[in-house]
């Protein structure tokens, strides 16, 4: 069966719920309340109703466009999904982003390769994706 794809952010329950499933990292009922609405774009899959793919793009909307939580449930994976959902943010970039600003996404591996066959390049060596979260002190990350 082909999921339905909706351009809506899921509903907190849910959204928190299928990034556990498809091990991204826990996020907060608070943090997703206020994130989740604030979206420039997103993108859901479901099939009878249940939420199966997401993911959503963050940003100034005009410079700076972030790429995210990008997730398939487990048993759903391998079907394409992963493809379906950045097809569906790679249609709402080529509208919405001016010719001189940036898409970013932080990958991990394998997914990595997903990306790549929508134009997305490895950054380094010229610069490194770098995270910061609140509660860490300034050593904290330092070698």
């Amino acid at each position: 069966m082909e999921p339905e794809v909706l351009h809506e952010t899921p509903t907190v329950e849910e959204y928190l719920e299928l990034r556990q499933a498809a091990g991204l990292s826990p996020m907060s009922v608070e943090g997703a309340g206020i994130g989740l609405p604030n979206s420039l774009f997103a993108v859901s899959l479901r099939i009878d109703g249940e939420l199966v793919g997401m993911g959503r793009v963050i940003g100034d909307g005009g410079c700076f466009f972030h790429i995210t939580d990008i997730a398939v449930r487990p048993s759903c994976q391998g079907k394409g999904y992963g493809r379906l959902v950045m097809s569906e943010i790679m249609k709402y970039l080529k509208k919405a982003a001016p010719p001189e600003s940036f898409a970013t996404l932080l990958a991990d591996v394998p997914a990595d390769r997903l990306y790549a066959k929508f134009g997305f390049r490895l950054s380094a060596p010229g610069s490194v994706g770098m995270y910061w979260r609140p509660g860490w002190s300034m050593e904290e990350g330092r070698e």
